[in-house]
């Protein structure tokens, strides 16, 4: 009897599950006995992590796209038809369109967005590079920066979490090396008593920030943004006043995760080790959208998707798990627009970012090229 594998996103995390299942299964994809199906929202695939780049000219963008069809294995069904109801008692989901989609297993693959919104004046007077549109209002924002305050405001929950560890140092030397840093005065915000969740990255970042003349403001959860006053407060009374306010945006996971009531603020709870959703024995989730506490990053999408397209595999091919999730997160760290460094950890194993280099820098540009392989889930 024929199976189905229903993929619900056509982000990083799907993309590689899609790819990597059609891999291992070509047997039985040729004979018909597994179908592949992948519901996205769009035409196009974005390499995330490089919106990054363009607020500093590092990247062009049309680097971040490409035809999400070509990025896939051509024997996936792609629909651009978004879900708009997920039923795993009935093994079904409904899309915007109308059609009903049946599944023997489901991938869950939503991701998550920002929601400047929730923030009083945070979309009218912040900056962000978190979408294509925020990342080019920036890059204008910076090519017309003269001199001022800057606040880099980090909210949460979000992605990439060592991203505004990045923009604060890459803009360092951006405004260095326009003569700007002088007249300059760059302050990072973060909502608890740390510069980081981690608190071996906060203990590297914390040394290298004073070194470089980053002020800092922990405890800082944001309240509002005042954008004709170009000021922010935060529930815990203080305000800082800018010139330029670069946030970082609270998180949300995808609305049909919530209206479909699998889990609050479009987090699914998952099973931390077989990435399971809690209570269901065929549907997995992988990427953004578990509710797993480690970081929200392409590399914990890899990984994740990885252990998804195996189990899945042993699954239909041996009506057995093949192996579990150990939490595993690489992520380079730009220090600057010339060096970088590293983390790696994983359920049991702290970070510990080394010192930085112009080699592992290198690295994470080799990378920004490599991702395309990435997604096609050949590296």
């Amino acid at each position: 009897m024929s199976k189905t594998i229903l993929i619900v996103g056509g982000g990083l995390a799907g993309t590689i599950v899609a790819n990597g299942i059609c891999r291992q299964m070509g047997a039985e994809l040729r004979s018909g006995a597994l179908n592949i199906t992948m519901l996205g929202t769009s035409e196009t695939h974005m390499y995330q992590p490089g919106l990054l780049y363009i607020p500093f000219g590092r990247m062009r963008e049309a680097e971040l796209f490409r035809d999400q069809r070509k990025v896939l294995d051509k024997r996936v069904n792609f629909f651009v038809d978004p879900a708009k109801a997920i039923d795993v008692e009935k093994n079904q989901v409904t899309t915007e369109a109308g059609r009903t989609f049946k599944y023997d297993y489901m991938v869950l693959a939503t991701g998550s967005r920002i929601m400047p919104q929730t923030i009083p004046g945070m979309k009218e007077g912040g900056h962000w590079f978190y979408d294509l549109d925020g990342a080019r209002k920036l890059r204008t924002a910076l090519n017309e920066f003269k001199g001022g305050k800057i606040v880099i405001n980090v909210n949460a929950p979000h992605k990439c979490p060592v991203a505004p560890l990045e923009v604060a140092f890459m803009l360092h030397d951006y405004l260095k090396a326009k003569g700007l840093w002088d007249k300059a005065e760059l302050t990072y915000t973060y909502p608890i008593g740390r510069l980081h969740a981690l608190e071996p990255v906060a203990h590297w970042a914390k040394p290298e920030f004073e070194k470089l003349g980053i002020k800092y403001e922990t405890f800082f959860n944001t309240e509002s943004v005042d954008p004709q006053a170009k000021t922010i407060k935060s529930m815990e009374g203080s305000e800082l006043p800018y010139d330029l306010l670069i946030t970082i945006p609270p998180h949300q996971g995808a609305q049909v995760i919530d209206d479909s009531g699998l889990g609050k603020g479009g987090w699914v709870p998952t099973n931390t080790k077989t990435l399971h959703r809690e209570g269901s024995a065929n549907v997995f989730v992988v990427g953004d959208t578990t509710n797993i506490p480690i970081s929200k990053a392409g590399s914990t999408a890899h990984f994740e998707a990885d252990v998804t397209i195996d189990n899945l595999v042993s699954l239909c091919q041996e009506n057995t798990f093949a192996r579990e999730y150990d939490g595993k997160v690489f992520c380079f760290v730009e220090t600057g627009l010339g060096s970088g460094t590293y983390v790696w950890f994983n359920y049991t194993t702290p970070p510990n970012p080394g010192p930085p280099s112009q080699m592992i820098h290198w690295f994470k540009l080799a990378y920004n090229r490599l991702y395309w392989l990435s997604a096609r889930g050949l590296l």
